[in-house]
């Protein structure tokens, strides 16, 4: 009777290890993609770096004035770029998420393997 009710106990946790399993592949699966859309705010813009060099170009070429020999002393650097805070905070609980998340589906394959050897 005891050995029946453990063998019980037993496969209902591992059926709700499988549940967690699922839950938590799809959430991952979907934070993820989140998280790869919001990282790029992370990174400087190329079209912003592209257009800053297009400009000094553009201002080189349309001032005869200027010597080639003084602007290759003098080139121009870009801005230093730094990310927004609200990308830096999102992107954190983004991955905070992912690692949680994934934490949970071990601790269920964990569950599950222990379940299985009682």
């Amino acid at each position: 009777m005891s050995q029946e009710e453990d063998n019980k106990m037993a496969d209902r946790w591992q059926k709700d290890a499988d549940g967690i399993l699922i839950f938590t592949g799809l959430f991952s699966a979907a934070v993820a993609a989140l998280l790869a859309v919001s990282i790029q705010d992370l990174r400087p813009n190329p079209q912003d770096t592209a257009a800053f060099y297009l400009a000094n170009i553009y201002q080189l070429l349309a001032d005869p004035n200027i010597s080639l020999a003084s602007t290759l002393a003098t080139p121009a650097t870009l801005p230093p770029f730094s990310p927004p805070r609200y990308a830096i905070w999102v992107n954190s609980l983004w991955f905070l998420s992912l690692v949680i998340s994934l934490t949970g589906a071990l601790l269920a394959t964990l569950l599950q393997q222990w379940a299985r050897r009682y």
